[in-house]
């Protein structure tokens, strides 16, 4: 089999799965149909934009499936299409057992962590809340399971000590481009390894909710450091005021002790906050209704007066 006979069937939604298929084309392969969530409206004008993935897909001229759900009729479109093999990056749904077996090769999934670690929705965001210092992409073979699939290839890559889990993103898409590239090659020249996961350690990534975001200043300053870190860009950081929620976008840790939650001091790029160990200085915040602003700007402002409690 060569990249050029290889038939490709691609099943992804969202902008992290994009570099992926565009690697796929880049290698020649013939994709012969890209699978993705049904368009819906976003925006303050609730407009339908095409998602992602099917903007690059009509960009190449391949056929597009958006289906609100897989059923008999998807089934046999697939069917029809004849792939060798199917790349799921992000789609957005499970895929049932016939499906994963219509391919002869099966379908190999790109998921953004080390597996068996951070299983599920959330991986990067996970990964950067419990402060992980590496993260990375794996290319497994799915099965039925969630994220069980035995593993073809693991590329790893560290994560900095500010960075956001919106950083994390924009890189490990790239690096995930690269790794499914490697196997579709090893696949095709019959070299694709296969190894089970040690299910006995593996770690689970939940799907991120609204009220994550809100910050405990009785934590240690390191983990609400890397709450901060971890929620950025979506849900956010934020905390409940009595004027509505203010919205911590980046901060760095600091030194310092005092009551949980208390302004112990204006800092040069922010006012500090007292933890339930140390002290972290909020270098970016947001008003209620406001645009967010540098830490400096909002202590011109005359907001977080020293001594001053913010809500747990």
């Amino acid at each position: 089999m060569t990249l050029g006979g290889l038939r490709v069937v691609f099943m992804g939604t969202p902008d992290f799965a994009v570099p992926t298929l565009e690697a796929i084309y880049g290698l020649g392969c013939q994709v012969v149909g890209v699978v993705s969530q049904p368009d819906r409206p976003k925006g303050r004008g609730r407009q339908t934009h095409p998602t992602p993935i099917a903007a690059c897909a009509l960009r190449h001229g391949s056929p597009i499936f958006q289906w609100p759900r897989l059923n008999d009729e998807s089934y046999r479109t697939l069917s029809g299409l004849a792939a060798d093999v199917t790349v799921v990056v992000a789609y957005g749904k499970i895929l049932p057992r016939r499906y994963l077996v219509l391919p002869p090769h099966g379908c190999l999934n790109v998921h953004a962590s080390v597996l068996p670690q951070l299983r599920g929705a959330a991986p990067i965001q996970w990964a950067v809340i419990r402060g992980h210092t590496e993260t990375g992409v794996t290319v497994m073979h799915m099965d039925e399971g969630m994220d069980t699939g035995d593993v073809a290839l693991i590329e790893r890559t560290p994560i900095g000590a500010d960075e956001t889990a919106g950083a994390v993103h924009d890189r490990l898409c790239h690096v995930g481009a690269e790794a499914l590239a490697e196997a579709l090659v090893r696949l095709a020249d019959g070299s694709l390894p296969r190894a089970p996961q040690d299910h006995g350690s593996a770690t689970y990534a939940p799907r991120l909710t609204k009220a994550l975001g809100r910050v405990r200043w009785d934590q240690s300053a390191t983990a609400v450091h890397n709450l901060i870190r971890g929620v950025a860009p979506w849900p956010g950081a934020f905390v409940e005021r009595q004027r509505g929620p203010l919205k911590l976008h980046r901060a760095r840790l600091s030194q310092g002790e005092g009551p949980s939650g208390r302004v112990i001091a204006h800092d040069p790029d922010g006012p500090r906050i007292a933890c339930g160990r140390g002290a972290i200085t909020l270098t970016r915040l947001q008003r209620p209704g406001k645009r967010a602003v540098e830490g400096a700007d909002y202590l011109r402002g005359g907001g977080l007066a020293v001594g001053e409690v913010l809500g747990q």
